[in-house]
């Protein structure tokens, strides 16, 4: 089955760019040409049916490592690799905003591969490195999770964190 879309350079490269400008990276274009230069050098290594969760596994392995310089630098003991969805989040309705935001960075990189990255479960799953099995768990507990925080800020309550407790969890 072909991807769903296509393999054309221009279109792969605005997709990697766009991944890159959605988890918060200021210069997107350059990582994506510096994603792109990564894949020419191991093509080999890419993926001919669908190569963008191998291009979204590149692009954010080197979020990651930018990352973890500025913090190094900036001598930040805080949550390093967090990779927080930028420039669309500012523009979501607020309350999943913040639902998004309480999630675990494993969890909303699930959510966001899918959603906003167009990846199927599988094809996340490649891009994480991990089990597509355990990428289905991961994205069910992190919608059940996203749905509750949506449903507290509905309602306007607060959940004692314990209810959350259930077979899944423990």
């Amino acid at each position: 089955m072909p991807p769903r879309h296509g393999s054309a350079p221009c279109s792969l490269i605005s997709a990697v760019a766009a991944y890159a400008r959605r988890r918060g990276n200021g210069d997107a274009d350059a990582l994506a040409a510096e994603v792109m230069t990564i894949a020419w050098r191991r093509l080999a290594d890419v993926p001919l049916d669908d190569p963008r969760p191998w291009l979204f596994a590149t692009a954010r392995n080197l979020v990651l490592a930018d990352a973890r310089r500025s913090s190094a630098a900036a001598g930040d003991a805080g949550d390093r690799g967090a990779v927080v969805p930028a420039s669309e989040v500012r523009e979501l309705d607020p309350a999943l905003r913040l639902a998004l935001r309480s999630l675990s960075r494993l969890e909303r990189e699930a959510l966001l591969l899918v959603a906003w990255e167009d990846l199927t479960p599988s094809q996340a799953a490649r891009s994480l490195g991990i089990n597509p099995a355990a990428f289905r768990v991961r994205l069910l507990r992190a919608r059940r999770r996203l749905r509750a925080k949506l449903d507290d800020a509905s309602t306007g309550r607060r959940r004692d964190p314990k209810a959350n407790l259930d077979m899944e969890t423990t």
